[in-house]
């Protein structure tokens, strides 16, 4: 298992590399927003708002009761989203998945069924380039030791469904969650080693830890193909996720790293439940609300 001594030590080499010149070698992270956070709205109108706003990307999300859930989006539909897309130039990076490595043997066995499902889904709607699966890993922080083992054979079960679908799965430490830390994420990719799974990172949960933005981004980024962006406030146990640009986290720093680390992928905003539950929600205000906040501190930095 990865120390805490061999993540400072594979940080401080990473943090060693030389920063990214503003030449023509340097190319901008694609500004996306995730449906997650527009559950209420008519899938073209999604669409056809975030195109408005100037987001370059989109991320549909595959939970019960969207749209674009498998059992209920499939066919005629598929085709239609992929040609608004196509018109719209919106690229289509990610699909979210909501499955767990801690689950029991029916759950994981529906697991695997949902890889498939959006794994044939990634391939009707950009048959040239799959967008990845990315998801969160489900447990506790504190069930961490005496579930990772566990967690690491389910994840080989992944892995083969993923190759098998001929798609890439994103894997996301959250706060509250089993793999919390970069640390965590790492040791339990290393277990499985697939050119199918691939890391997704989301500084928010790290920030509410006090982990240091620089040292995650040195962890992570170099096995990262996908970025979900949200601010923050509290700490660990009692906290509040926000939009962009509403809590602490310095995006003029944030998009001055990324070029650092030679990032240039797709950066997706995620709205919370924790916001979009809330009586009164906006999902295009919010929507332009973070699209302003990040492109702003993308330009200064």
């Amino acid at each position: 298992m990865h120390t805490r001594r061999h993540f400072l030590q594979t940080t401080a080499a990473a943090l060693a590399l030389p920063s990214l010149s503003r030449s023509a070698e340097a190319t901008t992270p694609s500004l996306g927003f995730s449906l997650y956070g527009m559950k209420t709205l008519p899938l073209d109108t999604a669409l056809q708002t975030c195109a408005e706003i100037g987001y370059s990307h989109v991320e549909l999300a595959l939970n019960a009761g969207y749209p674009t859930e498998p059992k209920v989006f499939h066919g005629e539909a598929r085709k239609a989203a992929a040609a608004k897309l196509k018109a719209l130039k919106l690229g289509l990076p990610c699909l979210m998945i909501n499955v767990s490595l801690t689950a029991d043997d029916q759950a994981h066995a529906a697991a695997l069924d949902l890889i498939a499902a959006a794994g044939q889904m990634a391939h009707d709607m950009i048959p040239a380039s799959p967008p990845l699966l990315e998801t969160i890993l489900g447990g506790k922080p504190a069930t961490w030791e005496t579930q990772n083992a566990g967690m690491a054979e389910r994840l080989h079960g992944w892995a083969a469904a993923a190759e098998k679908a001929k798609i890439q799965i994103a894997l996301k430490a959250h706060v509250s969650s089993a793999v919390n830390s970069p640390e965590r994420l790492l040791w339990l990719m290393d277990q499985v080693k697939s050119p199918s799974i691939v890391a997704a990172y989301d500084y928010s949960h790290f920030e509410l830890q006090g982990i240091d933005m620089e040292e995650s981004m040195a962890a992570l980024l170099p096995r990262t193909k996908f970025i979900h962006v949200k601010d923050s406030q509290g700490e660990v146990g009692r906290f509040q996720f926000l939009l962009p640009g509403q809590g602490r986290t310095d995006y003029r720093k944030y998009f001055a790293l990324l070029r650092k680390f030679r990032y240039t992928g797709p950066v997706c905003v995620e709205v919370s439940g924790q916001i979009f539950n809330k009586p009164g929600y906006d999902a295009v205000a919010a929507a332009k609300t973070s699209f302003t906040a990040l492109s702003e501190a993308l330009a200064k930095a």
